[in-house]
């Protein structure tokens, strides 16, 4: 505690008076202050570190900071350097009595943070790790290591028995590490996990992370033993020692624990509270020994098998330690920092120069590599700023190093900002100067309609849950995949981008289903996968490939756009944003959902089907000859429409699907009134599009019907209807004998059959007549797939017929058919 001392009181000798019962006050009505007594003045301290840091994310968030800035910053703003140069607030909330406790709990919740990242970390990935991602790791850590030994020339101030080369391996450590769960935050940020240089960059963090725990134990075993060599080599033989007792020892005690749980079950809470005792044992062991408590309990973290037991662990500490007890610590890191005692304009300049150098040394030696195996010149300078984010590694060694006088107020407060201000810029600088070649890439067949019938056909699935499975494959297997005509499904996992440095290892783990998962996203993704390669298994003529998209759901229309242009898809598949509940209504999963979906409507470079799931003969397991479904098309005309039929034409090729198509053609009535319509000059080019519309209509459907005359399967049926009323009347008529409705969205699309039926849509999305058949009170048991055929690409590059389009002819042809009526009853009137 005394090297905090100087800091915060600027005292070099201080006596603290330590009453053991001024724990809990007994009450300010008894005269007593609150901030006299250990606890409310925690309580205190504690809220205003994690208000501190939520408001610093909240502000840092469109300039796409990663949290650990805001939480260093968090501590630099309550320390001496901003808020602590009031000496009233400093012996208020944070005099010196209090910083034990603070401590305290910052490492304890650090222990438990190390545990996890332990228990996330997948060793098989280093064994897997390629040569590139290797070399890379390996150049990055070498170039500012050496950097490191040139300052600690100019920045070592000799203290009494502190040998130069223990200094040099502080800061060499220091410049050289690379945060692997920060990068991995910053590149999700970016939208740079799964190309390729995201998947190097996190293989090489990886790798350096690994690098660097062995240096920083090397580093704390030579600091904390400064009197003799011999001490050091215990500490290390020791540490080895513990290293090979939990391989040996620990990891088969937990498999065995694993083994005694029944797949599927929970552990019981005696075995997760003994591995909770097991992780303060080994902190105790390791800081006995002299090494860090953090190494013991990352060592017990990392011989956790991956599986069940790590995701139940991980479940259960990572929203408690990461958001509320690890901001502590990095608290504690800015609390230190006193930014005054930079001084002079020489260390100001040494600063700038520490800064552009190491920076510098990592992107020199990344692009020696990059050279060598001939990647562009640009990837290379981007992975060597990707490199330079710091994070929790770095403050580990440099509050080591200050608490054990390696380094004194300047030196700290100097690396605490290089590693804030080098984490900073890096997703700026990134985002200017790597944008990854977004073409445009030309290809005919982005609807089924053009799709040829001896062709394969791209279809790209969206999945947000489990949940969404069974009918999706339900609905492939239907589409009829056959030898002439293949299906390739990308599988499309969406999950969504939250601060848990967890979610994105999924991605780094290109695992094949089948090893035990790492937390809950990655359980999901394999239950996912291992579904769909499952049906790829038992179906003929299907290939599948998964894919996990991680971005905020504001953005994640991109990634599926992006993903469909890429792999020139014709048809993207979305779940409704509603699922069915046990009684037959129909409730929001996730109204983020809902937002997805309207904007893959609005920037799909493809058709788009959105499939409303009432339970499409819910069953998972499939063969071709069990499927049996009675499709129905609802045909009112226009490009929708006609992308609709032309699923199901397809579909109808399928031995086990009967197709009934009910064509909706207004009477003579309906007609006079879109004539009335077409009177207003505003609408003239919409009757020229009609009349196109009509004659495309019209082939379209003497084509199905010619080439289906014979086919027993499928029924034509024409109605003429006056309204919308009628139209409802009709839909709902036939509703039981069916239990996939197919339907166009009909975006743009001015027609009397649905007018007035907008009016009370939910759902303005699925159009009017998809709207009706998704709503609660339309019948249960019928899934709805609402299409929305590609109808080419706007002059700003967004595809045409957004969720809006036709809204307002939509509107303007209401009111005329409200003046329509009034004009009749006028006529009818004596």
């Amino acid at each position: 505690m005394s090297q905090i001392m100087p800091t915060l009181n600027k005292t070099d000798d201080a006596i603290v008076c330590y009453a053991p019962t001024m724990i809990t006050t007994n009450g300010i009505w008894q005269g007593d202050n609150p901030l006299d007594f250990s606890l409310p003045l925690f309580v205190l301290q504690l809220t205003l570190v994690v208000v501190t840091t939520r408001i610093l994310v909240f502000l840092l968030k469109p300039i796409r900071q990663p949290r650990v800035v805001s939480e260093i910053l968090g501590g630099v703003i309550l320390g001496p350097s901003v808020l602590g140069r009031s000496s009233q607030f400093a012996s208020t909330i944070f005099p010196l009595r209090s910083v034990m406790v603070l401590e305290t709990m910052a490492n304890v919740g650090l222990l438990y943070f190390l545990f996890l990242i332990g228990v996330e970390m997948d060793m098989t990935v280093l064994r897997r790790t390629g040569r590139k991602a290797l070399a890379i790791a390996v150049a990055g850590m070498i170039l500012p290591f050496f950097l490191g030994i040139a300052f600690s020339f100019f920045l070592n101030q000799k203290n009494e028995g502190m040998s130069q080369g223990t200094f040099i391996l502080f800061l060499g450590v220091t410049l050289s590490v690379t945060a692997f769960p920060v990068l991995a935050r910053v590149l999700a940020e970016l939208k740079l996990i799964n190309t390729e240089i995201g998947r190097i960059a996190l293989s090489s963090a990886l790798v350096n992370d690994m690098c660097a725990w062995i240096l920083l134990a090397l580093a704390i075993a030579l600091a904390e033993n400064r009197s003799t060599t011999m001490a050091s080599l215990w500490v290390i033989l020791s540490s080895g020692a513990f290293v090979a007792f939990c391989v040996f020892l620990v990891r088969p005690a937990v498999s065995w624990i694993i083994r005694r749980t029944p797949d599927g079950e929970n552990f019981s809470d005696f075995y997760i509270c003994f591995i909770l005792t097991g992780v303060m044992i080994s902190g105790f062991i390791t800081d006995a020994i002299g090494t860090h408590s953090v190494f013991g309990a990352f060592v017990f973290g990392l011989v956790i098998p991956n599986g069940p037991l790590g995701t139940a662990l991980i479940e259960k500490l990572e929203d408690f330690v990461s958001g509320l007890l690890l901001p502590l610590f990095f608290a504690i890191s800015g609390l230190k920092t006193d930014i005054s005692s930079i001084k002079t304009v020489s260390t100001w300049g040494m600063l700038v120069l520490v800064i552009a150098l190491a920076c510098l040394g990592k992107i020199a030696g990344t692009l020696v590599v990059s050279a060598f195996y001939q990647m562009p010149m640009r990837e290379g300078i981007t992975l060597g700023l990707l490199m330079n984010t710091k994070g929790l590694v770095e403050m580990i060694v440099l509050n080591v190093g200050k608490d054990q006088e390696v380094l004194d107020d300047q030196a700290f407060a100097i690396m605490v900002i290089v590693a804030v201000i080098m984490t900073g810029v890096i997703t700026p600088i990134v985002t200017i100067i790597y944008k990854p070649a977004r073409r445009f890439i030309p290809y005919k067949r982005r609807t089924i309609q053009k799709s040829k019938t001896d062709a394969e056909l791209r279809v790209l699935t969206c999945i947000h849950t489990p949940r969404n499975v069974p009918t999706i494959i339900n609905l492939l297997e239907a589409s009829h995949p056959t030898k002439r005509s293949p299906i390739c499904i990308y599988v499309l996992h969406l999950v969504e981008l939250t601060g848990r440095a967890s979610a994105m290892l999924i991605v780094h783990n290109s695992r094949k289903s089948g090893r035990p998962a790492l937390n809950r996203t990655q359980a999901q993704s394999d239950h996912i996968i291992h579904a769909f390669e499952n049906y790829e298994q038992h179906a003929g003529c299907v290939s599948v490939q998964p894919l996990t998209a991680i971005s905020p759901y504001s953005t994640m229309h991109e990634d599926i756009c992006h993903l469909a242009e890429d792999k020139r898809v014709a048809f993207i598949i979305i779940p409704f944003h509603k699922q069915q509940t046990v009684d037959g209504g129909m409730e929001t999963t996730n109204p983020a959902f809902r937002m997805v979906n309207q904007n893959v409507l609005a920037n799909a470079p493809c058709s788009v089907g959105v499939l409303v799931d009432k339970g499409l003969n819910g069953s998972a397991r499939l063969s071709a000859n069990q499927v049996s479904h009675q499709i129905a098309v609802l045909f009112f005309g226009g490009p929708d429409d006609r992308e609709a039929l032309s699923y199901a034409w397809r579909m109808s090729e399928h031995p086990g699907i009967n197709l009934t198509v009910m064509r909706f053609i207004p009477s003579e009535d309906a007609n006079e009134l879109i004539g009335i319509g077409f009177n207003d000059p505003g609408m003239l080019t919409v009757e020229t599009e009609d009349e196109r519309e009509k004659k495309q209509d019209e082939e379209l459907i003497n084509d199905f019907r010619m080439k289906n005359m014979n086919d027993e399967s499928i029924l034509y049926i024409e109605k003429v209807v006056n309204n919308g009323e009628e139209t409802v009347s009709l839909i709902r008529s036939m509703d039981n004998a069916h239990d996939l409705f197919i339907v166009g969205r009909g975006q743009g699309m001015v027609s009397p059959l649905t007018a007035g039926l907008t009016d009370w849509s939910e759902c303005p999305e699925l159009g009017a007549i998809g709207d009706l058949l998704a709503s609660a009170d339309f019948v249960a048991t019928v899934s709805v797939l609402v299409v929305q055929q590609y109808i080419g690409m706007g002059p700003q590059g967004e595809a045409l017929g957004t969720p809006d389009s036709g809204g307002q002819q939509n509107q303007q042809f209401n009111n005329i058919l409200h003046m329509n009526r009034q004009q009749r009853s006028y006529d009818i009137s004596p």
